[in-house]
């Protein structure tokens, strides 16, 4: 039979916050730092972590335009390193320092590159990452009645360096309509054949398109968006009038595509860019006709070559409306 224990003593401590409490060199040198202790106090297995860091930290990056412009954008950034097996941790706080240091003074590429060499450097690590994803605005004009508006594309911009190499990255996702040719001659035949009215199904689709950047000149975001309006013209609208509705009937018309056509056709624009070498698009076209969606990979060059598919690969092509 256990006899019970008696009650601990604590001692008599303040539950008032100390606004008044100044840390000197010495407290702070006392503090305890496990994060950075001996490997005895790794839990679980002791092995390389490839990534580890923080996500989603946020704060204004500015970026240049094409035009000689700039402009501050919200950005979210994911930065991490890698992690020796016989170390305990990091410390995380240093990647928002790193940033903190030169996201005033710099612009975007230059904040990368910049951040990568001073977390790499504190952090003692091997390889490091860092991606900033961004909402980049571009004024488009109708197709018809003269209006314009603004419309958003999500952007990320990686870093990476592994193995003392780097590599600079951008994803972009495109937003589109994509009329079924299959169900335009449909449409077709049973006007011609029967005397019915048809409609072939159209639906909003999304295109992400990854690449990786190579040589000096620079690949400006305008410059990808505008590959992307040369391969899949039939951009979503921003201002509608109803001759622009008309418009875009008709554009969708002349260019019906299947998600096929889609990957294929982003692809032949992105292989013509010199400025891109490996790169990989996926399209998910988000069916009117089915309860399912349509989608397609196409993957060029070793950089996003892949065998097993991300659950949510398809799925995170979603327009966030």
């Amino acid at each position: 039979m256990n006899t019970p224990r008696p009650p601990t003593s604590y001692s008599a401590l303040s539950r008032e916050y100390d606004a008044d409490f100044e840390v000197d060199p010495q407290y702070r040198a006392s503090l305890p730092d496990l994060q950075n202790g001996p490997s005895s106090l790794i839990v679980g297995a002791n092995v390389l972590i490839q990534h580890v860091g923080i996500s989603n930290f946020r704060l204004p990056i500015r970026y240049q335009t094409r035009d000689g412009g700039d402009i501050s954008l919200e950005t979210s950034v994911t930065g991490t390193v890698s992690l020796e097996a016989d170390r305990k941790g990091i410390n995380m706080s240093r990647i928002m320092r790193s940033f903190y240091a030169h996201a005033e003074k710099k612009f975007s590429m230059d904040v990368l590159e910049t951040a990568l060499d001073d977390y790499k450097d504190d952090l003692d690590s091997m390889d490091a990452r860092i991606q900033m994803r961004l909402s980049y605005p571009m004024r488009v004009d109708s197709l018809r009645s003269g209006l314009s508006g603004w419309q958003y594309y999500d952007i990320a911009q990686e870093l990476i360096e592994h193995d003392g190499a780097r590599r600079r990255i951008m994803h972009l996702d495109y937003v589109y309509s994509s009329t079924c040719p299959c169900s335009l001659e449909l449409s077709e035949h049973a006007r011609e054949s029967r005397g019915r009215l048809a409609t072939p199904h159209s639906q909003r689709s999304v295109a992400r398109l990854s690449v990786l950047m190579e040589g000096e000149d620079r690949l400006w975001f305008e410059d990808m968006i505008e590959l992307c309006r040369r391969a899949v013209p039939t951009e979503t609208q921003v201002m509608v009038k109803r001759e622009d509705e008309q418009a875009f009937a008709e554009l969708n018309a002349a260019n019906p595509i299947f998600v096929e056509d889609a990957v294929r056709s982003f692809a032949e624009q992105l292989i013509e860019e010199p400025r891109v070498s490996d790169f990989r698009v996926i399209a998910s076209h988000q069916e009117s006709l089915h309860s399912h969606d349509a989608v397609s990979m196409l993957v060029n060059g070793p950089t996003f070559a892949q065998d097993s598919l991300d659950p949510t690969s398809f799925a995170s092509l979603q327009h966030r409306g």
